[in-house]
């Protein structure tokens, strides 16, 4: 076969060609490449986060530089012997799916794996702990989005597969990518882009797939999120095909749910009877050969799905093995591990036994590496990381935070920077068994107590449907005792990176007294210094069945994502970034039993106020009429569009479906794997009942994390009736996230209710799209999770609601004990059902699409309790009015199977239900 240099996808050179193992060759220096939202300095709108991140790969990038000298491998005498956990470098390339990788490792692996973002570390870095310090024992590179062509998008992973060629180093999608390109394959258009689907693979019975069934009709499907892949005929002669897609086309999750073949991703996912040790040629068994040419490979219409280097221990595979749906992926990596012990002891030396006493002291602490690259980690857990900085070259981990981690340094917290003083915090609370529906229910309790006037300064955590046990209770109150404040957050207008988490906060107290103060670091971070000054008695709330006991009620806005290491705003929001009560009076209302809690919280030995008693007096005295029931005059119409009822939208139906394509380009060309693209619709409602207005949209849209607030002294409520819960933490350090993706309208009859039910149930796109963001979620959670934790008790079951069915999955680990609650929001925030994945790239894309700010929209509504448990929906079904303005967001996820107009549908649907509430209350 001729191999001839070959253009790459995005028209750049390919130099790569015969072995690489040549000390000549040099590496041309890449074009930076101009990524949406990009401009000169001379035009008024932002500069792309992907196209300002340092390059590592240029021209100075050389191969061989290192020759032989790089295995410095001391020969001892010592015997061979089985490694007790191996070290692994996890290379991310600003993926949302590297921790789901970090967990898997962490298990297989026994130690966690040091994670790095691949603009992190430069090629002395890289040398330095490889070869001097001997830290590791392999390397895998990340999934990512984008092209190994663009150095913003692969980083430091190009010159890491030059010159490691005596490390072990596996490959994931991204990763494999660049095995191939790096060597001189083609990196091209699929022809077709698969995200979120599933493919039967077939392989070689090489080392890396031991164990593991081959053949069209076996259990072996897999994960694929990729628009690009390498070119089967383009592979040179260093790279050996050893994987591939059967010719049975994709496959939906539920397909292989009927068939069985669908295995958790953190139990075992092999059978130990199984047995495949058979050579690369081996055709018995089921195991299969790779088609004896390229032209036969093409015209079984298959997909490179994996490939090796022929004298080096590098291995790549394009499906995503680390998945939940993808079968035996964790052997996989087991298989990894073995082919690292192997390949160390093969050279009769013990260099993977010598322990520099430090690195496996430190690395068997899950929040070592978070040093280096765990989200949320460098603001608040950076002394416990302190073992790995002492054991380092001065200055070589930390010292390039300030140009490449300048998002984690602006949130980084020293004591000596807090000013928040210690408040001891005494819970007494009083039970009145089954009186909530003796009283007329949640409804009468807070209109009566709560709702007189405007409401002003009022909450109401509303579980509003409990049906299925959804949600079981409700947090209502007002302005309270001598401990209640409002805090209220706005971003600095300065768009710089370095400024992009400072603020402006003011505090009203119980008194009206009002202060304001600068934040340098951050709202995530004083919120957080809050919360780890309050000191209390666990007897105090031990007998509760609930997770909240005081402490700060309110929103986070969608913009507070450039405090979580994402993308900078775009657009300023209107409404505050943040807002938040400290609750110390208030009612809780266990829809389960029907009883009712009266809560109050004092600081310290302040004497108890009347507060349980007044109240409790209150709640006795009340009937069934004591509130006279609100007239809902119901519109008969069952059709809304935006303009026709006074509301109007931000971008008209054509460029809604314009802007739907162009999402589906970013896709293609391997930018997202999918993309939450959402507009606002506005309406003038000037003095309106907003109260009235709630109580309209609870009753005719009822949800399991629905809300009402009221910040009067920002002329600001909203009215929330969202299904979907973001994040929970409770008192056993269980965080759980429930994210939503797929809707689908209810029927007007029984049986066309049934069928549409069954309809999103089997759709192969809603499917796709929720198990993208289940993947997500788990990452997320992984990232601050305790390794092997985090798993998928439900994932795709069909909930229905007053006006849709929606696909609901649910993701649940152990918090590290470590990791504070901030730092897990911090983790996971903005809620990656409404970003898309991987969600750094893709809310970057969504920011130059998106014409306005989301605001409140996208964020989260919710508590964090004193004792640090908290529990956070997200912002969707929502209407908010702020300065006699009604503001709803609407969207939808866009993948690769996407319909324009089957999506402008879609959102329109969503904004649905609150929009016709506004419409009718009027």
């Amino acid at each position: 076969m001729n191999y001839s240099l070959h253009s790459s996808l995005l028209d750049l050179s390919n130099p790569f060609l015969g072995s690489l193992l040549c000390t000549n060759l040099k590496l041309p220096f890449f074009n930076r490449f101009r990524r949406v939202g990009y401009t000169n300095n001379n035009q008024n709108v932002h500069e792309s986060y992907a196209t300002r991140r340092k390059l590592v790969v240029s021209s100075q990038l050389m191969p061989g530089q290192l020759e032989g000298s790089l295995i410095w491998r001391k020969q001892l005498d010592d015997p061979r012997r089985k490694q007790e956990y191996v070290r692994t470098l996890l290379i991310d390339n600003y993926d949302s799916y590297t921790y789901n990788i970090y967990q898997e490792l962490a298990v297989v692996n026994g130690v966690p794996p040091v994670v790095v973002r691949n603009d992190e570390w430069t090629w002395e870095d890289v040398r330095h702990y490889l070869y001097e310090e001997k830290a590791f024992d392999n390397v895998v590179i990340s999934p990512g989005p984008g092209s190994p062509a663009c150095p913003a998008d692969i980083g430091i992973c190009l010159q890491l597969l030059l010159e490691c060629w005596d490390i072990p180093i596996l490959g994931v999608c991204l990763g494999h990518q660049a095995l191939g390109y790096v060597h001189g394959a083609r990196v091209v258009h699929a022809a077709e882009a698969v995200h979120g689907r599933l493919s039967v693979i077939e392989h070689n019975g090489s080392r890396l797939f031991q164990n593991i069934p081959c053949g069209i009709n076996s259990e072996f499907k897999v994960v694929r999120y990729h628009s690009l892949i390498l070119e089967a005929g383009s592979l040179p002669k260093e790279l050996i095909p050893i994987a591939w897609t059967s010719y049975s086309g994709t496959h939906s999750y539920m397909e292989n749910l009927k068939s069985g073949l669908i295995s958790h991703a953190y139990e075992s996912q092999t059978d130990s009877s199984l047995s495949f040790s058979h050579s690369l040629t081996d055709t018995s068994n089921g195991i299969s050969s790779w088609p004896s040419n390229f032209s036969e490979l093409t015209q079984r219409n298959n997909v490179l799905m994996g490939v090796m280097h022929t004298t080096r221990p590098h291995y790549g595979l394009q499906f995503h093995p680390e998945s939940i749906a993808t079968c035996y992926g964790r052997q996989i990596f087991k298989n990894f591990k073995d082919l690292t012990e192997d390949y160390w002891q093969k050279f009769g030396s013990t260099f993977i036994h010598e322990r520099i006493s430090q690195y496996p002291a430190c690395m068997q602490v899950p929040s070592a590496s978070q040093l280096v690259g765990i989200p949320g980690s460098g603001p608040f857990g950076i002394d416990d990381a302190k073992p790995l900085r002492l054991a380092t070259r001065p200055g070589k981990l930390l010292g390039s935070l300030d140009q490449s981690n300048s998002h984690k340094m602006c949130t980084i917290m020293s004591s000596s920077e807090s000013s928040t003083s210690v408040k001891n915090l005494k819970l007494k609370w009083r039970k009145l068994d089954r009186l909530a529906a003796k009283v007329g229910g949640a409804r009468n309790i807070f209109c009566e107590l709560f709702g007189t006037g405007t409401a002003e300064n009022t909450f109401w955590l509303d579980s509003s449907s409990v049906e299925k046990g959804r949600a079981r209770f409700s947090f209502m109150g007002g302005k309270g005792g001598p401990l209640w404040e409002q805090m209220t957050f706005r971003l600095s207008e300065e768009s710089n990176v370095a400024s992009r988490c400072r603020g402006h906060l003011s505090v009203v107290d119980a008194r009206g007294s009002k202060r304001s103060m600068f934040l340098e670091n951050g709202f995530f971070h004083f919120l957080n210094q809050k919360l780890a000054s309050f000191r209390y008695n666990e007897e105090d709330f031990e007998e509760l069945p609930f997770e909240f006991y005081g402490g700060y009620i309110g929103f986070l806005g969608y913009g507070l994502k450039v405090e979580c290491g994402k993308s900078y705003n775009r657009h300023k929001s209107r409404p505050p970034d943040a807002c938040f009560f400290f609750v110390d009076n208030f009612l809780v209302i266990d829809h389960c039993y029907d009883d009712v809690y009266i809560m109050t919280v004092n600081e310290g030995s302040a004497a108890i106020t009347p507060w349980l008693d007044e109240t409790a007096e209150k709640l006795l005295r009340l009937e069934h009429s004591a509130l006279q029931k609100l007239d809902d005059h119901v519109s008969q119409s069952t059709t809304f569009a935006p303009g026709k009822e006074g509301f109007y939208a931000e971008k008209s139906k054509e460029q809604y479906i314009k802007d739907v394509h162009k999402c589906l380009e970013y896709i293609k060309d391997g930018e997202s794997y999918e993309l939450c693209l959402t507009t606002q619709l506005r309406k003038i409602v000037g003095e309106i009942d907003s109260l009235g207005l709630y109580l309209h949209l609870r009753n005719k849209n009822p949800a399991s994390y629905a809300a009402w607030l009221n910040f009067s002294n920002e002329n600001l409520c909203i009215c929330c009736s969202s299904p979907e819960r973001f994040l929970r933490l409770d008192r056993n350090n269980v965080l759980e996230a429930k994210p939503i993706k797929g809707t689908i309208a209810r029927g007007t009859t029984q049986e066309e209710d049934k069928q549409l039910k069954l309809q999103l149930q089997y759709s192969e796109k809603d499917q796709a799209e929720n198990l993208m963001i289940v993947d997500l979620l788990r990452n997320d959670l992984g990232s601050v999770c305790e390794p092997g934790s985090v798993h998928v008790p439900c994932l795709m079951d069909v909930e229905s609601y007053a006006t849709v069915h929606t696909m609901v999955s649910t993701i649940q680990g152990k918090k590290q004990s470590n990791v504070s609650a901030v730092e897990c929001v911090r983790a996971a925030f903005p809620g990656g059902s409404m970003t898309g994945a991987p969600k750094l790239r893709s809310m970057e894309l969504l920011d130059s699409l998106e014409s306005c700010s989301r605001g409140i929209y996208s964020g989260s509504i919710g508590y964090f309790s004193y004792n640090q448990t908290f529990d956070l929906n997200i912002v969707i079904r929502t209407v908010i009015i702020h300065e006699g303005e009604a503001s709803i967001g609407a969207g939808g996820a866009i993948v690769s199977l996407s319909n324009p107009e089957d999506e402008y549908n879609e959102m329109l649907l969503k904004a649905r239900a609150p929009a016709k509430a506004v419409i009718e209350f009027q």
